[in-house]
């Protein structure tokens, strides 16, 4: 490996994580957890405990054992039993703290009830806290608000501008929605104003079944994106590996080539989240548009040891100053500190290699590490 001063200097480098959702502030029990530490699956798994026998139950054992006073690979028993000895309050505190993050961008657009807002988070991790504002969440309390739908092109664009007055972002989950295999050109006022009745219609009727009505419709959706575009805020886009809700194929995304094309889309910075399996096609993109960035948030927790991998392979086309960081925790604590660990991990093991084997200077390999750990969030999201 590198001499002592690149690992030391890739330790310490503060992070700012583009992209992340609150930690749990209530106490849950063993289930909950578990759960948790599965995306893909919709449904309560069968047998929780297999969560721990995955890449990212290994690597919580691995890296967030020591933060609770055991030792390496500690059981998934002993584990358990030391982490339900605190409360969840203390351990969100103890994992972010020691995550070494020093801005976390905060997707609001879930529900928060179980999960630390924006100043919970600021309070148990000791950082900054940014908003990204949901497009779709927009809409749908919109949807539910407003008397004619006719007045819903001027009604959306007027919440957005007021909603993200103080946020740093926006974000579209058209990925799980509609998936990218659709025509995302601008809709026209009148398209928009149709839509959105036959929206609210329904969602009156769904309503009437205490059913929630989600924004399923692509031309609001489109028409939201790009009424977020033309206000120059960074649009971020789920991209690539999530739930089962989403069409996995349907996330490529290639399948954003004309929308990337548009006149009107080339000042706004399109930010691609998470991309696995995706990643080389997202890197492509990143090459490709000056307005494209991307980073591996997601996948990085999910791939565990095998996420250095994965890190290499979005060093291979993308620009260095187009790849940011972000971990996209949700729930435990320990995803917000396992992906900046991990991050780190990857970091030292890939760049440190390259360095060793003479095709990177310890130089370059400083400053392209402060690039993505957090130079290029705050030139992007215009961050103080």
């Amino acid at each position: 490996m590198a001499g002592n001063s690149f690992p030391d200097f890739v330790e310490h480098v503060s992070l700012i994580d583009h992209h992340v959702h609150g930690a749990f502030h209530a106490d849950g029990d063993e289930s909950r957890f578990q759960n948790a530490l599965n995306e893909g699956n919709t449904e309560p798994l069968a047998n929780p405990g297999d969560a721990y026998n995955t890449q990212i139950g290994l690597a919580i054992r691995r890296w967030c054992s020591g933060i609770l006073d055991l030792p390496r690979h500690a059981s998934a028993a002993d584990y358990w039993r030391r982490r339900s000895e605190l409360a969840e309050l203390e351990v969100s505190r103890l994992m972010t703290r020691a995550a070494g993050v020093s801005d976390w961008l905060i997707d609001t657009g879930l529900d928060t009830a179980d999960y630390l807002g924006m100043a919970g988070m600021a309070a148990a991790s000791g950082g900054r806290t940014h908003e990204i504002v949901r497009l779709e969440a927009v809409a749908e309390s919109l949807i539910q608000e407003i008397s004619d739908p006719a007045g819903y092109v001027d009604e959306f664009g007027q919440r957005l501008h007021e909603l993200t007055r103080s946020a740093v972002g926006v974000k579209t989950v058209l990925a799980y929605r509609a998936g990218f295999d659709q025509n995302l050109s601008r809709p026209t006022p009148a398209a928009v104003a149709e839509a959105a009745r036959r929206w609210q219609e329904r969602w009156h009727e769904k309503a009437g079944a205490g059913i929630r009505a989600k924004l399923t419709d692509v031309t609001l959706m489109a028409h939201g994106m790009h009424t977020a575009a033309s206000m120059k805020l960074p649009l971020q886009f789920h991209v690539g590996f999530g739930d089962r809700d989403l069409d996995l194929h349907k996330t490529n995304p290639l399948y954003l080539l004309d929308f990337l094309r548009s006149p009107e889309i080339r000042g706004t910075p399109i930010m691609l989240l998470h991309c696995y399996p995706f990643e080389r096609e997202a890197g492509y993109l990143a090459h490709a548009f000056e307005n494209v960035y991307i980073d591996i948030g997601l996948a990085l927790n999910f791939t565990g040891a095998r996420s250095p991998d994965l890190v290499a392979r979005t060093f291979e086309l993308a620009p260095f100053p187009k790849i940011l960081y972000s971990s996209d925790a949700y729930g435990p604590a320990e995803l917000h500190y396992l992906g900046a660990r991990l991050w780190r991990n990857a970091i030292t093991k890939v760049v440190g290699g390259w360095i060793d084997d003479g095709d990177w200077s310890e130089a370059d390999a400083r400053k392209i590490v402060q690039l993505i750990a957090r130079d290029n969030a705050r030139r992007v999201y215009a961050l103080p």
